[in-house]
């Protein structure tokens, strides 16, 4: 069987990926991640999984390799990690009562061949109505520095939302599952042998 290896230093990632039972090597990648802000999220999400997959190819010559990239949009606006409370407390304003997209992009890259398979993932959801202190609450409450958008919808994030519609609940947290077990079974690796 070929090595997998998960070209991401996101632990969100990691997590949901374990839920599949694979024997998998998850690296971070070495990549420049500058240059593609004038690209649509589609493009732009997809590029970067392509640059994470690739930065992973040279000290993993024979393996299938995954990277994936997610990026928050409101209005055609990206909404970048917030890195910061002043920054996590700005983008859950700007989102309050609004909706949102999430573009997940997932690659799966053969290193052996150089072959590519791609995949999208585009979930939208509304979030409800927020005052500040609440908006105050829920980041002294949970940990969302590094996520798109400045909450976590798998933890009390959830209570944020009016609604969230996707075909994969996992792309919204920040890799969807049944892409990526869509995107090895092309490759001939099944989740269920």
């Amino acid at each position: 069987m070929r090595e997998l290896v998960l070209a991401s230093a996101s632990r969100y990632r990691r997590a949901l990926l374990d839920r599949l039972g694979l024997s998998y090597r998850a690296v971070s990648p070495k990549c420049d991640e500058e240059g593609l802000d004038h690209l649509p999220a589609e493009d732009r999400s997809l590029a970067l999984a392509e640059r994470k997959a690739r930065s992973a190819a040279g000290d993993f010559p024979d393996a299938l390799i995954i990277g994936s990239d997610q990026i928050a949009e409101i209005e055609g606006t990206a909404l970048r990690k917030p890195g910061t409370i002043e920054a996590a407390r700005a983008s859950l304003r700007l989102l309050s009562g609004r909706e949102h997209r999430l573009v997940t992009a997932v690659v799966l890259l053969d290193a052996r061949e150089g072959r590519m398979e791609t995949a999208i993932d585009i979930a939208r959801l509304r979030m409800r109505r927020l005052t500040d202190e609440e908006i105050e609450n829920y980041l002294r409450r949970e940990e969302t520095l590094d996520c798109a958008g400045a909450y976590r919808s798998e933890g009390l994030g959830a209570a944020l939302f009016e609604w969230m519609r996707t075909d994969d609940p996992t792309g919204i947290v920040g890799l969807p599952l049944t892409r990526v077990v869509d995107l090895l079974a092309r490759f001939g690796f099944s989740a269920l042998a």
